[in-house]
């Protein structure tokens, strides 16, 4: 298979190297994402990614009439893994540009697009996500936050927890219960909710290494505009789901997981043992592994994926297997028709 990039992708390349070199922040080296930093670095993450943008380095594959790129997988795996290289900051509004930017583009009204597109893109508005609640985790669809329609508001009372970026954040999208009657998945809608609202508390949860890069999240009477509902009322489950889609697509990112190789090898090198034998052979071998992963990313997953499917009607093209069983039986073995 043909791994090599057109010249038109090699010149993003050479152009984004020439840009990091002269932008790059120079005190740029920090094993921990932002949300689990100091405060005081919260103004210089905002104004790094704004630079990012301008400089049209974020959202690249968003439509360039919500201000990307229009850029294919390949330029957008360029970007991801030189910046990796460069080892730049990552987004601080990370889950605004790769899972509700996408989500709006696909379900969100005019207004909505105009009116939360432009801040996701430059960091002036953070985004966290408010799906899991104690009781409701992998069965995302049993949650008991309810929202009650009254009037031209909703009034939200319930409770999320592990939720990134909740004590950053300006605003969430949530799922909240709007209708307790309806079967799990059907009566679930899907809010955008100002993190400023009265009657919010967000705790952070300290974990056992001293960060709190969770949090949970409690709503009491919460006033939120029907304005802010995305999608139909009723039909959060729906645009739940593309927005998960777009998580796993990110989480999913080889540029991401080469973030994670290089801070293990930086761990490795301050503890001294970046030398040893053992030490180097498994870190060879991840970066092997995280390799084999990004070359699969390169347009060529897809491409095995075809194959893979293909052979599923190739096993049918002379007859199903029943099909050629019956021919076995009736010609080969004698035997007669059931």
């Amino acid at each position: 298979m043909d791994l090599s990039l057109t010249p038109a992708h090699e010149a993003l390349r050479r152009r984004l190297r020439t840009w990091l070199a002269a932008n790059l922040p120079r005190s740029r080296r920090d094993d921990r994402s932002v949300e689990y930093g100091e405060p005081e670095r919260i103004p210089a993450a905002k104004a790094w990614q704004r630079k990012l943008y301008e400089a049209g380095f974020v959202a690249m594959r968003w439509p360039r009439e919500y201000g990307g790129q229009g850029a294919d997988v390949l330029e957008q795996t360029i970007v991801d893994d030189e910046l990796v290289r460069a080892g730049a900051p990552g987004l601080i509004g990370l889950l605004g540009v790769e899972m509700l930017g996408p989500t709006l583009i696909e379900w969100g009204t005019p207004e909505q697009k105009r009116r939360f597109l432009p801040p996701v893109l430059t960091a002036d508005e953070i985004w966290c996500q408010g799906y899991s609640e104690p009781d409701s985790g992998s069965d995302l669809a049993s949650l008991r936050t309810r929202a009650e329609l009254d009037g031209d508001h909703f009034v939200v009372n319930g409770q999320k927890v592990w939720t990134s970026y909740a004590h950053l954040a300006d605003w969430m999208f949530c799922l909240v219960r709007t209708d307790p009657e309806a079967p799990k998945h059907a009566g679930i809608s899907y809010l955008l909710i100002d993190m400023r609202s009265a009657g919010i508390t967000v705790r952070p949860l300290v974990q056992m290494t001293g960060d709190a890069g969770f949090n949970e999240v409690f709503f009491e009477d919460v006033h939120v505009p029907r304005a802010n509902l995305v999608g139909g009322l009723h039909q959060g489950w729906q645009v739940a789901n593309s927005t998960l889609r777009h998580e796993r697509n990110m989480l999913g990112s080889s540029a991401r997981t080469q973030q994670l190789l290089h801070a293990v090898q930086r761990l490795a090198r301050r503890r001294g043992i970046a030398d040893d034998g053992a030490i180097r052979q498994r870190l060879a071998n991840l970066a092997i592994r995280v390799e084999a992963m990004r070359l699969q990313g390169l347009g060529t997953g897809g491409l095995w994926s075809f194959e893979l499917m293909f052979t599923l009607g190739m096993i049918i093209g002379g007859g199903t297997s029943q099909i050629q069983k019956n021919i076995i039986s009736e010609r080969g073995l004698g035997m007669p028709r059931g």
